[in-house]
């Protein structure tokens, strides 16, 4: 975490009463990330959907659940209803590896009930924010999944994070985000235990629709080249082969031998669409489909929802645009 003291002196007077509070949980912060980040052997708890601000809202009894980003937020919020305030720290559009928290942010997780995050290194800026508020419970959603490992690059050997993808992973995900809400807040079991099923209903049903329309792709077509490897466990689960420029989000510009080996990909393969990813620069990968004879075929959406009223508010409705926009990119002649 980087932050300038003396520019965050000049901002305490807005927060009026709650100078003490967030003096104490920004130099918490800093100090958490001068450390090593420690794993909890305690069961984790982790949320948000939107974008309001717990800090000005009336809670009216009702808990606050706070979320690393928009994805796991909506699939917080399908399970909560209107018995829980759920909120993502994290906007619309936001690229969320190398996040960092702001102040208004330590205010908002002081105030939250429970966080909700993915884990499997993907928000590896969480840790210093937990550390600065101990008292916060918070869940990790992937846990009881089966990893997919990174094969390539710096990460190769570490679990790709981008679990959420698959929908048969989804369903774990609400399973562990209805357990943590009854635990959290019993009085309402009953109205969670009941969201979640028809919540998962709903998400196995987009996973039937998924399997179909890629069945109708031709094998040798069935391929899925993307800026980041954040497709693994959707390739995995309908049958695809999948190609990509970087294996986690966090250069700026591909490298030239990334660059080159996802061309060579494609040239040999015949492959006649790539595509990149809505949080990132999609400049590479317009140069690969130009050196390679591809089509550019758009954006997926993979680490955020877009505004609501975007092609992707909802968890359910990224996952159906981004197999069309796969399916109707490779049909296309």
């Amino acid at each position: 975490m980087r932050f300038n003291i003396n520019n965050f002196q000049m901002q305490l007077p807005q927060y009026g009463q709650k100078l003490v509070i967030v003096s104490g949980l920004l130099l918490g912060l800093c100090l958490g990330g001068c450390n090593p980040s420690t794993s909890n052997s305690q069961p984790q708890l982790s949320a948000n959907p939107a974008t309001s601000a717990t800090t000005n809202l009336d809670k009216k009894g009702k808990k606050v659940v706070l979320t690393t980003f928009t994805v796991i937020a909506d699939m917080a919020q399908n399970v909560a209803g209107d018995k829980a305030i759920v909120e993502s720290l994290t906007k619309p559009g936001a690229e969320i590896h190398g996040y960092e928290p702001t102040p208004s942010d330590l205010v908002r997780a002081q105030k939250a009930d429970l966080i909700l995050n993915n884990g499997l290194n993907l928000e590896r800026w969480a840790q210093k924010l937990y550390n600065s508020v101990p008292n916060v419970p918070h869940v990790t959603l992937s846990e009881g999944i089966k990893p997919v490992e990174i094969t390539e690059d710096a990460y190769k050997g570490k679990p790709n994070p981008h679990a959420w993808m698959s929908p048969q992973n989804a369903l774990i995900y609400v399973e562990n985000i209805r357990k943590a809400l009854v635990n959290l807040d019993s009085a309402n079991a009953e109205t969670y235990n009941t969201n979640a099923k028809a919540y998962s209903q709903k998400i196995k049903e987009v996973d039937e629709k998924l399997r179909k329309a890629v069945s109708v792709v031709p094998a040798d077509k069935r391929y899925m080249v993307s800026c980041e490897g954040a497709f693994s466990y959707v390739t995995r689960d309908y049958g695809l082969k999948e190609a990509y420029l970087w294996a986690v989000n966090s250069e700026q510009q591909a490298t030239p031998k990334q660059l080159e080996k996802v061309i060579d990909i494609v040239k040999k393969n015949k492959i006649p669409v790539v595509f990149c990813e809505s949080t990132v620069n999609d400049g590479a990968q317009r140069q690969v489909a130009k050196e390679s004879g591809a089509r550019f075929g758009g954006v997926f959406y993979v680490d955020s929802l877009s505004p609501a009223n975007g092609p992707a508010p909802t968890y359910l409705k990224l996952l159906e645009l981004n197999i069309t926009t796969l399916t109707q990119g490779l049909e296309k002649k």
